[in-house]
């Protein structure tokens, strides 16, 4: 039986937190914050699960008269990580070939990189295979919720879907990484600006993102097939089947957990991380041009709730240096 976590908002303005097990939402007693009950199952040395059916499961949680909020969060931002790999799913590699071939036929960096984890990421337990591109795209300012808008910067050149699964991890007090689970994303991102020239990827990817409402427990299929698609107007402009899980991927989850928790900054005790792993399906591919008031849409099994969110457009600001 899969289980899910929700956060939520009330009517009141309370929070709280939901299990979500068999299409039906209870409250879970005592806690308003995934984030504190993972720290209640770390100390008691159990699952998330347990740990929810421990406190107590209060009243049936009717979703469609709560605020949705991501199935993670921080009290301060600044200790919510989110960051990223690419090249990871099979067939991945195709379009950022093309964005960054040209006119010269000789394998692009792209394309060489991707070829790597195919032929060494997926190492044996235990072992390390070849590190994945990575990147990072923010603080936990940056996470929106299901049905929020995705805000494109006004000196944006384009604001894309990435439709990708994302591991949720919170860091236990000796340092150690440990994932509470997966959430259905959104890795939005400038594809124009990486189509430029590929060492812009960095500037592509500072960008907000979105998760859906679920946390799901345990482990992820092998074998994630969902839907991405564009609405304009109320109309679908373009929808595309994309595949997730380790089955469609080049690497293995463990190896791209272990390059990223490599690095000791990334395992500050209290941390929460949301790190996406990775997507092979693009509409930017297929030549559409979003533009402010689509509505990205993205579902996938077993997730039961879809990921639902507008495209807006901030105002120009003024990044000007103040000088003392």
């Amino acid at each position: 039986m899969g289980r899910s976590l929700l956060q939520f908002r009330a009517a009141d303005g309370q929070r709280g937190v939901a299990l979500l097990a068999d299409g039906r939402a209870r409250r879970v007693l005592g806690v308003d914050s995934v984030r504190a009950l993972a720290r209640r199952a770390l100390e008691a040395g159990d699952d998330l699960a347990a740990t929810a059916e421990r406190a107590g499961l209060g009243a049936p949680v009717d979703l469609d008269t709560v605020r949705l909020l991501p199935p993670i969060d921080h009290a301060d931002p600044a200790h919510l990580m989110l960051s990223g790999t690419g090249l990871t799913h099979l067939g991945s590699a195709e379009g950022r070939d093309a964005m960054h071939r040209a006119a010269d036929p000789a394998p692009t960096d792209s394309m060489r990189m991707f070829r790597m984890g195919v032929e060494g990421g997926k190492p044996a337990p235990g072992e390390a295979g070849v590190q994945p591109e990575w990147f990072y795209k923010g603080d936990g300012s940056g996470l929106v919720a299901s049905g929020e808008p995705l805000v494109s910067p006004a000196f944006a050149r384009d604001g894309g879907e990435e439709p990708e699964i994302a591991g949720i991890y919170l860091v236990d007090a000796d340092g150690t990484p440990v994932r509470l689970g997966f959430a259905l994303a959104n890795e939005f991102s400038d594809h124009v600006t990486e189509r430029g020239n590929y060492l812009w990827l960095a500037h592509s990817k500072l960008r907000p993102a979105a998760l859906g409402p679920e946390l799901w427990l345990g482990a992820l299929p092998p074998d994630v097939r969902g839907t991405s698609r564009i609405l304009r107007d109320g109309a679908v402009l373009w929808e595309k089947p994309f595949l997730s899980g380790e089955a469609n991927m080049s690497h293995s989850i463990a190896n791209l957990e272990r390059h990223h928790f490599k690095y000791a900054p990334f395992r500050r005790p209290g941390d929460v991380h949301v790190h996406f792993f990775g997507t092979a399906t693009l509409s930017f591919s297929d030549g559409v041009a979003t533009r402010p008031g689509d509505v990205f849409e993205i579902e996938a099994a077993p997730f039961a709730l879809p990921l639902r969110n507008p495209l807006a457009a901030a105002p120009p600001t003024d990044p000007a240096v103040r000088v003392l």
